[in-house]
C-alpha cells in the first residue's frame, strides 16, 4: 500500500474503519526515527534508516523511546502498528490529524493523542498533530514533521538528570505530555502580550485601520487553542485515574501535578477569550466616544453660528425702512455685537467644559 493523502473531505467519503489515511498539510517532511534506549546505568541514542529497525527493540529490557516523525508515511506506520500489534483504529487516529485529544486503554498498551501548539517566525499560531503508545519497557510517539518541544527530555536522558533514567515507560509519557503542556504557558504568554498590544492600541488616538482585522484573528486563535487543549483535561484525568498495570501509583502523582497544570492553562484560555471577546466592543465604544467628540464639536460650532446667521440673515432682507440700515456706523455695531455674541458663547461653553 502506498502513502495516503487526502483531505479531511476526502477521507470521510465511505473508507473502510481502520484505514490509515494522513489527512494534514505537512506531506513533504521525509521519514525520521529516532530512538532512546536507556537504563539507569547507561543509554544508547540512535538515527534508524528505515521502520523494520524499531522492530528489535519490541521486547528490548531498557525503556525505549522511538519517536518517528513524517505521518504522511502511512506505509510506515503500518509496518510498525503490525509488528507491535496496534489496533487498526489506532494507526488511522495516529495519522487523522482531525482527531480530537484522547486517550484509549488496550490491555497490552495505552494510546494517547494530543496537540503540539506553537507560533511560528511570522507568530502564526501552528498545531501539530501528535500521538503516544504506552507500552511495558517503550513509548512510540509519531509527530507531523520535524522540531518538537522535547529536547529538555533528550539533554535529561543524555546526561541522567533528573528521574527519567531511574524510572519506567509510564514516566517518559508523563515527561514528554508534561513538555507539551509546558508549552502551553509560553503559547499563552504570547497570547497575552498580543492582547495588550491591542488594547494599547485601542487606546491611541489613530487606532490601526486593521485593528478590526487583528481582533478577529487573535478570535480565531484563541479557538483553536481552547479545541486542543480543554479535551486534554479529560486525557490528563483519566490516566491519573487509570489502574492499567503499566500506571504505577508513583507516576500517579506526577500526573496529577500535569492536571491541575491543565486546569491553570484551561483558565487563562478563558480569561483571554473573554478578553478578546471585549475587544471589539471596547473598539465600538473607542469609536463611538470619538465620534462623540468631532460631533460635540461640530455642535458647538453650529450652536455659535446660529444666533450670527440669524442676524445677518435679518440684515439680509431686502427692505428699505430698517431702522438701522442708514445708521452711520450701524456695520461697526453690528459687527461688535456679533462679536460679543462669538466671545461671549466660547466663554460660556468653557465654564460649562463643554470645550
Amino acid at each position: 500500500m502506498g502513502d495516503n493523502i487526502l483531505s479531511p473531505a476526502e477521507r470521510q467519503s465511505g473508507l473502510a474503519p481502520g484505514t490509515v489515511v494522513y489527512t494534514g498539510d505537512k506531506t513533504s517532511s521525509d521519514l525520521y526515527i529516532e530512538v532512546f534506549d536507556y537504563d539507569k546505568d547507561s543509554f544508547e541514542e540512535k538515527e534508524l534508516s528505515n521502520i523494520e529497525e524499531a522492530f528489535t527493540y519490541s521486547d528490548s529490557e531498557p525503556v525505549t523511546w522511538i519517536n518517528i516523525n513524517g505521518l504522511s508515511r502511512t506505509e510506515a506506520i503500518e509496518k510498525i502498528g503490525l509488528h507491535y500489534k496496534l489496533h487498526p483504529l489506532i494507526l488511522e487516529d495516529i495519522a487523522n490529524t482531525q482527531q480530537r485529544p484522547k486517550i484509549d486503554e488496550y490491555d497490552e498498551y495505552l494510546f494517547v493523542v494530543l496537540k503540539m501548539l506553537y507560533f511560528d517566525q511570522d507568530e502564526k499560531l501552528s498545531i501539530e498533530h501528535i500521538s503516544f503508545v504506552l507500552g511495558k519497557n517503550y513509548v512510540i510517539t509519531f509527530q507531523e514533521a520535524d522540531g518538537d518541544v522535547f529536547d529538555g527530555i533528550r539533554n535529561r536522558i543524555r546526561t541522567g538528570k533528573g528521574k527519567i533514567r531511574t524510572s519506567g515507560s509510564d514516566y517518559l509519557l508523563y515527561a514528554l505530555m508534561d513538555a507539551v503542556v509546558d508549552n502551553y504557558f509560553s503559547l499563552i504568554e504570547v497570547m497575552g502580550n498580543k492582547i495588550e498590544e491591542l488594547e494599547d492600541d485601542l487606546f491611541e488616538e489613530k487606532p490601526n485601520d486593521d485593528i478590526t482585522y487583528d481582533i478577529q484573528s487573535l478570535k480565531k486563535e484563541i479557538l483553536r487553542i481552547r479545541r486542543a487543549v480543554f479535551p486534554l483535561r479529560e486525557v490528563v484525568n483519566r490516566i491519573e485515574k487509570s489502574d492499567h498495570t503499566l500506571i504505577t501509583e508513583k507516576t500517579q502523582f506526577y500526573l496529577r501535578d500535569l492536571y491541575d497544570h491543565i486546569i491553570q492553562v484551561s483558565e487563562n484560555i478563558e480569561i483571554y477569550r473573554d478578553m478578546i471577546w471585549g475587544l471589539m466592543d471596547m473598539y465600538m465604544t473607542t469609536i463611538s466616544n470619538k465620534m462623540n467628540e468631532v460631533m460635540k464639536v461640530l455642535t458647538i460650532i453650529a450652536t455659535i453660528f446660529i444666533p450670527l446667521t440669524f442676524i445677518a440673515g435679518i440684515y439680509g432682507m431686502n427692505f428699505e425702512n430698517i431702522p438701522e440700515l442708514h445708521h452711520k456706523n450701524g456695520y461697526f455695531i453690528l459687527w461688535g455685537v456679533m462679536i460679543f455674541i462669538f466671545v461671549g458663547l466660547l466663554y460660556y461653553f468653557k465654564r460649562r467644559k463643554w470645550l
